[in-house]
């Protein structure tokens, strides 16, 4: 009995493991553990009370968590926004699916509504934790037509993968740190620097990810074996955008709260 259960527990690690992973569930926890500590005394009350306690990195990844449930497959399209290059979010034909950014303002709308109930509002609030989050992975304002990197294929250590995962999940797996240990060795900033990462409106910060997102189609070519100067050159990146990721959670949030 014991070899089957340590074998059912062998497969299921392993299946895991090769699923991708929306800017990791470490990436999210990072985002959420970050806005936590930046939300006011006001919001982390009303928070709290509506996820009956828990953490905002506890709840970061139960829009991805979600997914295998029908249910919730409308969804989906929440979680990414396709803009082609050189054009603006406001510039092109909004999908009839929805997209990352009619999810964020949905979930706002929702949260914002005196009507709906506290079940309705935790669950958008849940959403809206890791979309926000979802939006600050530039590849997920990515192109159509290569499905926001997800058709470049290139090697990661010699295994098989693509843009998009590269940077969903391959670079911060790297690391090998967990959510606290990469919170813990994000770069000092200052409150006059803070504040300006909190400044603009969700379309302001939609076209700084897209734009990021041209650099990064840029920093591979198609087959392309990527290995530790590729992590060496890009974390710093990744650092800030998980860092920004935080602080526009937060300043959310607290508009919200």
């Amino acid at each position: 009995m014991k070899k089957i259960v340590f074998f059912l527990f062998l497969t299921l690690n392993i299946s895991f493991a090769n699923t991708p992973e929306v800017w990791s569930k470490t990436g999210h926890r990072v985002i959420g553990d970050v806005a936590q500590a930046h939300l006011t005394r006001k919001a982390k009350k009303a928070i709290s009370e509506l996820l009956d306690g828990q953490s905002l990195a506890a709840i970061s990844n139960f829009s991805d968590e979600i997914k295998a449930d029908t249910l919730y497959r409308k969804f989906g399209a929440w979680h990414y926004v396709n803009i082609p290059k050189g054009k603006k979010y406001d510039e092109v034909t909004a999908s009839k699916y929805g997209d990352l950014v009619v999810g964020i303002n949905s979930c706002i709308t929702i949260i914002e509504n005196g009507n709906s109930s506290k079940e309705e509002k935790a669950f958008h609030l849940k959403m809206l934790v890791h979309l926000i989050g979802d939006l600050h992975q530039p590849m997920h304002v990515g192109r159509l037509e290569d499905k926001g990197g997800n058709d470049i294929q290139v090697q990661w250590f010699n295994d098989g993968s693509n843009l998009h995962r590269v940077w969903d999940s391959n670079l911060i797996a790297q690391n090998a740190m967990s959510y606290t240990e990469i919170g813990a060795s994000l770069p000092y900033l200052s409150k006059h620097q803070k504040k300006a990462i909190q400044e603009g409106v969700l379309l302001d910060w939609v076209e700084e990810s897209h734009l990021m997102a041209d650099d990064l189609y840029k920093s591979v070519e198609m087959g392309e074996k990527l290995y530790y100067r590729y992590g060496y050159v890009w974390w710093p990146t990744v650092e800030k955008q998980l860092q920004k990721g935080g602080l526009r959670l937060a300043k959310v949030l607290n508009d919200l709260f």
